[in-house]
């Protein structure tokens, strides 16, 4: 990536809409912008002061002819985005204009931009942290609200200080650690063995911390893997349904008509729930309807909750038994569909739970829709108990988790190797491994392809 050239793109979704923007930054920025923009009171863009607006028209160089009527935003380095010079032309929403003003652009100097390509400038520029960065694209594809607050709060710099005090304290106890190998023969104040397992006791507990409240953040990334399971004619699809509040599976009287996953999004109570309708599991009559209950199966094995849908107006059959017993490994809420119909059902205890109580068995009609506010809020609480709502320390990328793991390896390692009192110079490898690992996350040790991996998931123009 050449970061001394001057890069364009465009910078809103693909469509029609009201306003459309064109991006520019890099060193001639301005120059570019001021060759194909003509102000209607004849200003010119390099002598604009920082963060004001022109309005004028974009102009082909070649034959004068007038593209668009727009405004021009002027940025000055080093208060833009990129800590570049920057210009925003804010044209006419659609593809065709704003395609015309980015050709136009890039016939005057520009390049294309890359996926990603601003966000990491600002990046290798010093604004935004590689944690910032990344919670960037987060607030970008956020899934409720909830999720938005999160990226923000990381966007903000919010995770990024609790990871740097973290650094600093690896630093310190480094610091004594390198100090008595390099000098071990002067008088230098050294830790005591105690000391030193305090504060790397203090570290991993950090780390600890961190992983730990990523299983509530990748939900808020990613969604809460649900999984609808039951065999045919319970009201699987039903519940879908009535959750999503339309009709988006197929309901019939025939057993079977599912046959493969349909998964959609929901936003309960601020958490985003990806959840899946499945196909009934019973022995199938076909090829297809096998191939969608070994698809429900695994769905069910993948899956972060289990919806367990049982038929409340018959007795258990021998199939609900043995989903109530597969599903004993998984966290599992026990739906009790058709509460509408007089009641035969008689639910043994689950084996996660040792007992058929209160938040794990929900009765609902599908058909009348009621209950789903007590299914909601039972879902909820199976997330909300393991949350840090209102802390910044939040994980919630996959990258974040494995470095820390990584980290809290060597700790553990620097531990155990400190209680048996082994040479300083492999306890410093061990914290320098540490080091390593936290500073991969905000990316002072990160490698360019792993940089270049992380920024191309980014849209153009971001």
């Amino acid at each position: 990536m050449h970061t001394e050239d001057t890069i364009a793109a465009i910078s809103t979704a693909p469509g029609h809409s009201g306003i459309g923007i064109v991006r520019l930054s890099g060193s001639d920025a301005l120059k570019i912008a001021e060759r194909i923009f003509l102000s209607a009171r004849q200003k010119k863009i390099r002598k604009t002061p920082s963060h004001r607006m022109l309005y004028g028209h974009i102009i082909d160089p070649a034959n004068k002819e007038t593209i668009d009527e727009v405004l021009v935003s002027v940025m000055k380095a080093p208060h833009t985005y990129t800590r570049e010079d920057m210009v925003e032309i804010n044209s006419h929403g659609g593809p065709v204009p704003m395609r015309r003003i980015l050709d136009l652009a890039l016939h005057a100097g520009a390049r294309l931009a890359e996926p990603g390509e601003f966000t990491q400038r600002a990046f290798l520029n010093g604004r935004l942290d590689l944690v910032q960065a990344e919670a960037v694209i987060d607030l970008i594809n956020a899934l409720t609200e909830q999720s938005r607050k999160t990226a923000l709060v990381q966007l903000k710099g919010g995770l990024s200080k609790k990871i740097q005090s973290i650094r600093e304290e690896l630093i310190d106890l480094a610091a004594f650690v390198e100090a008595y190998i390099d000098f071990p023969d002067e008088d230098i104040e050294s830790l005591s063995l105690n000391d030193m397992k305090k504060r790397a006791l203090n570290i991993q507990q950090a780390l600890q911390k961190l992983i730990e409240s990523s299983r509530y953040g990748m939900i808020l990334r990613e969604g809460l893997k649900t999984a609808i399971i039951g065999r045919p004619n319970v009201g699987k699809s039903s519940l879908l349904n009535a959750l999503l509040e339309h009709d988006r599976a197929i309901v019939t009287e025939v057993p079977g008509t599912t046959r493969d996953v349909i998964e959609e999004y929901l936003n309960i109570k601020g958490i985003p729930v990806r959840i899946m309708d499945t196909a009934g599991i019973r022995d199938g009559k076909d090829i297809a309807e096998k191939e969608g209950v070994k698809r429900s199966l695994k769905a069910m094995e993948d899956a972060d909750l289990v919806l367990l849908v049982l038929d409340g107006s018959s007795t258990l059959h021998t199939t609900d038994k043995e989903l109530i017993e597969k599903s004993g490994a998984k966290n599992t809420i026990v739906v009790i569909n058709k509460s509408d119909l007089p009641q035969k059902i008689n639910v043994p205890p689950h084996p996660l739970h040792g007992k058929a109580g209160e938040g794990t068995v929900v009765h609902i009609s599908a058909k009348h829709e009621t209950g789903l506010d007590e299914l909601q809020r039972t879902i909820a609480e199976t997330v909300l108990s393991h949350s840090t709502e209102g802390s910044a320390e939040v994980v919630t990328n996959t990258r974040h988790v494995y470095a820390l793991e990584k980290a809290l390896v060597s700790m553990e390692s620097f531990m155990t190797e400190v209680d048996k009192q082994t040479s300083p110079e492999f306890l410093s490898i061990e914290l320098r491994d540490a080091l390593d690992a936290i500073g991969d996350i905000i990316g002072i040790t990160t490698p360019d392809d792993i940089l270049n991996r992380i920024f191309s998931n980014f849209c153009i123009g971001k």
